[in-house]
């Protein structure tokens, strides 16, 4: 199975991984990602993979 995850110690409120990852992944008033559930299903890790590559901070990881 795989999960995203949001490194705070990184993020800097780019947006990129919502706008790639939108089934999972949303953003608060200030631009930060909210994660509800981070159960990525298998239709969705490819898409997670190129949220994870974008993010210009470096901030979304995969497990």
């Amino acid at each position: 199975m795989t999960t995203v995850h949001v490194d705070w110690t990184r993020c800097d409120g780019h947006g990129v991984c919502a706008r790639l990852l939108h089934e999972k992944i949303t953003l608060d008033e200030w631009g930060f990602p909210l994660v509800a559930d981070p159960e990525i299903e298998p239709y969705l890790v490819g898409a997670a993979r190129q949220a994870a590559v974008a993010c210009p901070a470096l901030a979304l990881r995969l497990q």
